[in-house]
This record gives C-alpha cells, structure tokens and sequence, in this order.
C-alpha cells in the first residue's frame, strides 16, 4: 500500500520534471522567455527570474525523486522470508541422495606408483 503510494507521488513528479525541464531556456531564449513576456507586459517578471525560478523548482524535484527512489526501495514488502525466490526455489528441487561423502570420493591427484614395486 506505502509501495503504491510512493510509485504514485515518483510517478508525478516525473511528470513535473520533465515540464520544467523543457521549460528552460536554451542558449538564448525558451519557453520561459515567451511566457514572462506575455505576462503582464514583462514587467513584474522578466526571462531572469523565470530562469532562476525553473532552476530551483528543478533542483527541488529532483531531490524529491531520489529521496522517494531510496524510500521506496524500504518500504517494497518483502515478506516472512528472508531468501529471495530463486533461492527458495533451489533448495525445493536439489536431491541430495546423489552427493557422495568428500571420504568416498576418489582424490583428483592421481596416486604415484612406487619404485619398489617396479624391482
């Protein structure tokens, strides 16, 4: 339920992100400049301060993304396990008659003959 409501809010401020981002002015002048302009003649905000407005509502967002990215990764449910799946699911299919004791099992250096029995 949290997970869900956490993915929502990352969800929105994606979306809001990405507006202010394309908000910004380029080299000389973007959106923000057209809308200053048309605002009120172009006198009580000029492209300046629409800039430096987008630039922290940008920093602001995105603080917000990485801060909800982190806290949504505590708050996934996990369960009463403490495997993951695959974990869980090896142990289930693994048959352990077929493994030989380590004494049983024939050394991987092969043994060397000796003299005496050469004579």
């Amino acid at each position: 339920m949290l997970y869900g409501i956490i993915i929502s809010f990352i969800t929105l401020i994606c979306i809001l992100l990405i507006v202010v981002v394309l908000l910004q002015p380029g080299q000389k002048e973007g959106l923000s400049g057209g809308l200053a302009a048309g605002m009120a003649g172009g006198a009580a905000m000029g492209a300046r301060r629409t800039a430096d407005l987008l630039s922290k509502t940008t920093t602001i967002l995105a603080i917000l993304f990485l801060s909800l990215s982190v806290l949504a990764n505590f708050a996934i449910d996990r369960g009463q396990g403490t495997q993951s799946t695959i974990q869980q699911q090896g142990l289930e299919n693994v048959d352990t008659s077929d493994f030989r004791n380590p004494s049983q099992t024939q050394p991987a250096i092969p043994q060397q003959q000796n003299e005496e029995s050469d004579n």
